[in-house]
Order: structure tokens, then sequence, then C-alpha cells
């Protein structure tokens, strides 16, 4: 049945965009030097998914994972375009609008058409730090007086790069700054009989990599991890100069690759800052709020030689997943389930928290009993995939048990297996091994189970099959909801 609206919790979703799973201080396989004291309390007295993925690995379908409760296949969207209309049959924020709760989104949504609200009473929308259609950029000019060309752009920096250096605005003026504000305010101004869900969704740690100067000052002279680097990654032959400032495949110098490492830390470092800086305004609101803080998807950060996302790997396609209940639940923290989540489950474990019947179009399950600790997990084995971005060739399916990932190139054919619990960071490929075909052939099994009956033609009989076409959408297949790895 569902609650009162006087017994339904407020709601707050943080997500970032194109942070590392490894990149929270509490997690397990975290570069030592990171600080991240707000996160590291949320992992600490709630749940702390160590195997949490974006099952898309790339902005737009990863959010529509996510603001659907749907798998890729199942909203049609498995790999990045941009510019493509989507009319969900539910969205998470439009459940929750129904079901009487004030629905609040600030920062950046990421969807097409730009202005629709998918279930939000109200937008304060920025989905870049510049163009003319964007509440942050008139902000600066309105509030700030920045009357530069394109002013939160103005240092120079990709928004697609691996370059690392401090922002030229001071840190007041920034995104993540501008994100909070609004959420006080929201805070302060909300309507008191009713609960709320807040969505804040910050442009950070997505390039450009610009944090403020002492977040950079910070990090840059600290000891910072090399890149990992498996013994199955592809030679580029070296560090090399004169490269796209955008590359996905590069072998950056030392000097080169601290930069970029220190300025990717300092940018979460400072998101973490803020949310300390909301966490203390709200005082008693937020203690008795659920609390979900996730990212659309990681970011390989020079690992194996690659940056930017869309790859199967850790690196790429692991997010932050924590999950905190609200003070008068009772609730004991400090869990840490290790079987593997995605986000199509942000919108089921959101509704059945609010009470909220979950639509039949959700292939996510709630994760309110691993809370509660009635459950170890939700599913056996999740399936993710990212059609080819960068090159046709790239197109890739994964299946990862929380212990194991399987990889398999659908152009090329070409395979990896990983042992998480012995090798989290991917360094020793298994599909290498003398003897790993009895090894890989039940992974293999499973994916033709996940692929069967879909459009691409990727499985005859029961085999796998490369080269078809994996195209980045998938309209009108209808996966079946029964398949327990979904």
């Amino acid at each position: 049945m569902p609650r009162t609206v006087t017994d339904r919790p407020n709601i707050l979703l943080v997500m970032t965009d194109q942070q590392r799973g490894d990149c929270v201080a509490a997690d397990p396989v975290a570069p030592a030097p990171l600080q991240t004291p707000n996160l590291d309390f949320l992992a600490r007295s709630g749940a702390h998914f160590l195997h949490a993925y974006a099952e898309s690995p790339s902005c737009i379908p990863a959010r529509r994972s996510l603001m659907s409760g749907t798998a890729p296949a199942a909203n049609g969207a498995v790999g990045f375009r941009g510019g493509v209309e989507w009319n969900p049959p539910a969205t998470l924020a439009g459940e929750l609008s129904r079901a009487g709760y004030q629905t609040e989104m600030i920062g950046k949504l990421h969807l097409h058409p730009d202005r629709r609200r998918y279930g939000f009473d109200h937008m304060q929308l920025a989905n870049s730090t510049r163009g003319g259609d964007n509440e942050y950029v008139q902000w600066l000019r309105e509030i700030h007086g920045r009357r530069d060309v394109d002013p939160g752009m103005a240092h120079g920096v990709s928004s697609n790069g691996w370059v690392g250096r401090p922002h030229h605005l001071p840190e007041e003026q920034m995104h993540t700054f501008w994100v909070i504000d609004r959420a006080m305010e929201f805070l302060q101004r909300r309507d008191p009989s009713c609960p709320f869900f807040l969505n804040l969704s910050f442009i950070d740690p997505h390039p450009p990599l610009t944090p403020p100067r002492f977040y950079y000052d910070r990090y840059i002279d600290r000891d910072l991890p090399p890149p990992d680097v498996g013994d199955w990654a592809d030679d580029l032959g070296g560090p090399r100069r004169g490269l796209s400032p955008d590359a996905s495949r590069i072998h950056l110098d030392d000097d080169q690759m601290r930069c970029a490492r220190a300025a990717y830390y300092g940018m979460i470092n400072f998101i973490d800052d803020q949310l300390g800086r909301l966490f203390q305004h709200s005082g008693g609101v937020l203690r008795d709020t659920l609390i979900v803080f996730t990212s659309d998807h990681g970011e390989m950060l020079g690992d194996h030689h690659l940056f930017r996302k869309t790859w199967p790997y850790e690196s790429s396609a692991r997010i932050p997943f924590l999950l905190r209940a609200p003070g008068n639940w009772n609730l004991e923290g400090g869990l840490q389930p290790t079987a593997p989540v995605g986000l199509q489950d942000v919108m089921p474990t959101l509704l059945d928290a609010a009470g909220v019947e979950v639509p039949e179009s959700c292939t996510g399950r709630s994760l309110l009993p691993v809370l509660r600790g009635e459950a170890s997990g939700v599913r056996e084995v999740l399936h993710g995939e990212h059609s080819g971005c960068y090159a046709y060739e790239e197109g890739n399916h994964f299946l990862v048990d929380g212990s194991h990932k399987y990889i398999w190139y659908s152009q090329t054919g070409r395979e990896h297996l990983f042992d998480l619990d012995a090798d989290p960071r991917e360094l020793h490929d298994l599909a290498l091994d003398d003897g790993a075909e009895a090894r890989l052939a039940p992974w293999r099994e499973r994916l033709v189970e996940v692929l069967r009956g879909r459009p691409e033609g990727c499985v005859e009989g029961d085999r796998l099959v490369a080269g078809q076409r994996h195209d980045t959408l998938l309209p009108g297949y209808d996966p079946d909801r029964t398949w327990p790895f979904l």
C-alpha cells in the first residue's frame, strides 16, 4: 500500500559526471591521497555498493537508465548520440511528482529535448558551462558581472580532454558552487506540506579538468598513483607529444599525467567540500532524508593508455553508489554489498522508499532489501554495453557478477576475463592464460542468453557472432523482464 504523504521520506539524489568508482576515499581501491570526508561519511553510515556500474557508460544512455529505471536495450540507447528526442513511458521524477512529491532538478540533465521536464515540477538547468540557454552562465553574468565571451570556459581547456590546470574562476563562481547555492535556496523555500525529491547534478569531474586553484595545488605536489596498465593493454610506443588534447588513446608522459590526475582529484575534493556546505546548512532536514550519491560513468584517466568513457573497464564503467537511509529509519550502516548493481536500480529503489508502485517498464530492482540487511544482492549478473563511439570496432558488451567480469567486443570478437577479487585494477587478463577456453565458455553462454533475440544478430544458435551491426539506438526492443540477469 502506498504510504501517506507525511510518512514518505524526503529524497536527495546527487549525481556527478564522469566520477570513477574508486574515487571515493572510503573505497577499498581508492587512490591514497584523495580526500572525500563527506562522501566517506555517507558510505560508512549507509550502504556503499562496491560493484556498481553504468550499464552504458557515457552521459546520455546512462542518464536514460537512471531516469527511467531501465537497462540500455530497454530504453533504446546502447551508446552515445546527442540530440535524439526521448519520451519514456515513466520517469523517476514523474512518478514521484504524481505521488505528491515536490520535484526539483538543479544542474545537468543531458536529455533531449533540452527543456523537457521529464516529470520535474521545476528545473534550474545548466548542461554545460557555456551557451546562452544556461542558467549557470546567466548567473555568472548577472550576479558576478562576467562579461567575457564564454565566461565559464575562458581557461581554454577542452571539455573532453586530458589537459589539467587550475580554473580561471574563483571557486564561488564555479558550476559546483552554483548547484549548491541553488540547492540551499530550494531547501529554504520548498513547500513544507509535502516531501521533496531534489536531484543535484554536477558537471564535474567531467573535463575540462580545471578545479579551483586551491584544490589543484593540494594535489599537484602529492605522491599520486600512476596509471594502471594491464598485460593486455595495447602498446602505444611510449609517451608522445603532439596528439590531440581530446585523444581517447594516448600514453602521456609523467608531467602531463600528474597535471591531469591532480586536477581530477581536486575537482572531486571540491565537490565533496561543497556537499559538506549543503549538509551543514540543511541541518535536520537532510538527517531524515534518503540520500543517494552516484555518477553517470567513470573516467579512464590514463589507465591502460585510455582516457574518457564508453570502455567496459572498471575505470570507465564502475561508478560510486552510496545509499544512506533517513536517520529515523534506525538502520545499521557500514554495509559494503558486493553483488552487482546499476543505474537502472535507482528509480525502483527510490519509488520503493516512497511507497510508490514501480512501473512495469522498469527493469531495475529496488535495493532497499539490501539497505535493510534483508538481502545481499538483487541479481546474479549485470549486463552492460556500449556501441563503438571513438571507433566503430570498439562496440562492447560486459557481464559482471561482483567477482569476475567478462568482456566481448562485438565487432572484433576480442575477449577479456578479469578476476575482480584478486585483481580489481584489471592488470591481468585471464583470457590470455593457457586453458582459458574452459573458463570463458560459461561466460559466453551467459552472454548468448542476454543477446538472444536482439535485432543485431549477434547470436547464431548457441554461439556469439562478431561483426554484426551494433547501433547506438535500439528502438522497439522489449527485453524479457523475467530474465534473472537484468
